[in-house]
């Protein structure tokens, strides 16, 4: 079995061996790189599992690396070491799609614990993105579908409510098909602030721009030869839509402050939970677009029309969380498939993650499964501490609490609020233990 492969990116030679030390004492091999440049190049040449680097290297900003990890790498974690010792710089961090911080001088216990939530993380989503769970009719029909557009190279649109698994579709197409050798790029539409979707989408050149001082690749050239997602893409802007239009007509993006343009070949996904037709007559989504996107639909079905695939699911997560499906009391099962899941698939997983949690190993019940019939309020957790780790704690925690309270715990809507991955903020909820 494969060990699993960390990148350690720091100008001191003892901290680099400090922590590969550490994480060789966790059955995890390293490579180690002294600058960004070193970084970027093991980046390009390997499969890695989880990066830490420092916040100030010598030839760049441990933030740039991070942001330029969101387009080149981003299936990777990356936490940020840093020894300022300051909100703003860790909270920074956060924002740019780090998915923690370590503190110098380094607490090799918090440092472990982060790796190992990391890597757990890392490994769930790799199983749960394995395949579609369920032997329903609906899903059947999924799968058969799924098979037949994988071959084709024309756009496809996948419509269904929040926390069906639309991404996880748009993965197994993209996967199944002559492109799995190329890049599978997700961007959420919504998450990207409408003041930088032009450069995020189409890259810039150099002083193109104020704080453009570097040419950079857009979400299009990140994905050349691949697969763009479009998540949410009825969030996009008018503006917007409008160019996203003529790059899939001509094939070719133009990067801001470019006189020219580059030739893109990429199959486009969308996805959204929105009513696409009914925002084109409302005159809220292009009609020209909506025809060029939804050449072939595939609708996701919600999780209560899938009938007793909800226990076939409930298996695979309880499972994956160190219990069985023998661990539901008959009372808790029945339950379950009388509920309807407003919140699908990914409520089947907040609420048995709280169930296991709850339970304490011994059989669950319907009142440990926390059934919705209106928002309630969470445990919250008192401030334990005064130091810069547990101050930015607090903080997360209360908005995190906010977000989901707003959103009716639907982590997908959640983490979107937040500006978050959907992995970051399920990461955060374990780490912070709000649920």
């Amino acid at each position: 079995m494969r060990k699993p492969l960390a990148l350690v990116i720091d100008d001191e030679p003892d901290i680099r061996e400090l922590l590969a030390l550490t994480l060789g004492r966790m059955d995890i091999d390293t490579v180690v790189a002294e600058d960004v440049s070193g970084a970027k190049k093991a980046l390009g040449s390997q499969r890695f599992d989880i990066c830490l680097t420092d916040m100030r290297l010598p030839d760049g900003d441990g933030l740039d690396l991070v942001q330029w990890m969101q387009r080149h790498a981003a299936g990777v974690p990356v936490a940020v070491i840093t020894a300022h010792g300051n909100i703003e710089t860790a909270v920074q961090a956060l924002k740019v799609g780090a998915f923690d911080f370590i503190s110098k001088p380094l607490d090799l216990g918090n440092l472990r614990n982060i790796v190992g939530n990391a890597l757990k993380l890392a490994d769930e989503d790799a199983q749960s993105s394995s395949s579609l769970i369920g032997d329903s009719e609906p899903m059947e029909k999924l799968r058969e579908m799924i098979e037949r557009v994988s071959r084709s190279q024309a756009p496809v649109h996948i419509s269904g409510e929040s926390g069906t698994g639309k991404e996880l579709v748009a993965r197994l197409i993209h996967e199944s098909g002559p492109r799995k050798e190329g890049p599978f790029v997700p961007v959420n539409c919504g998450a990207i602030p409408a003041e930088l979707m032009e450069s995020e989408f189409f890259g810039h050149k150099k002083g193109a721009f104020t704080g453009a001082v570097g040419d950079k690749d857009g979400l299009m050239q990140t994905a050349n030869d691949g697969t763009l997602f479009l998540d949410e893409i009825a969030d996009l802007p008018l503006s917007m839509q409008v160019k996203l239009l003529r790059v899939i007509q001509e094939q070719s993006v133009r990067p801001v402050g470019a006189s020219s343009e580059q030739n893109v070949d990429i199959r486009i996904l969308s996805a959204t939970h929105k009513d696409l037709a009914g925002m084109v007559k409302s005159g809220d989504f292009r009609e020209d677009l909506y025809y060029r996107i939804n050449v072939i639909e595939l609708h996701v079905p919600a999780l209560r029309e899938r009938g007793e695939d909800i226990l076939q699911l409930a298996g695979f997560i309880l499972e994956r969380l160190g219990s069985s499906l023998d661990g539901l009391d008959q009372d808790a099962i029945a339950n379950l498939l009388n509920y309807d899941f407003p919140g699908n698939v990914r409520e089947l997983e907040n609420m048995l993650e709280r169930a296991v949690t709850l339970s304490g190993g011994g059989p669950i019940s319907t009142s440990d499964l926390a059934f919705r019939t209106a928002a309630g309020e969470p445990e919250r957790i008192a401030d334990t501490g005064k130091d810069l780790g547990n101050r930015i704690d607090d903080v997360q925690r209360q908005a995190i609490i906010e977000a989901l309270e707003k959103t009716r715990y639907n982590k997908t809507a959640a983490a979107k609020l937040l500006g978050l991955t959907f992995r970051q903020l399920r990461y955060r909820i374990k780490k912070l233990g709000i649920e």
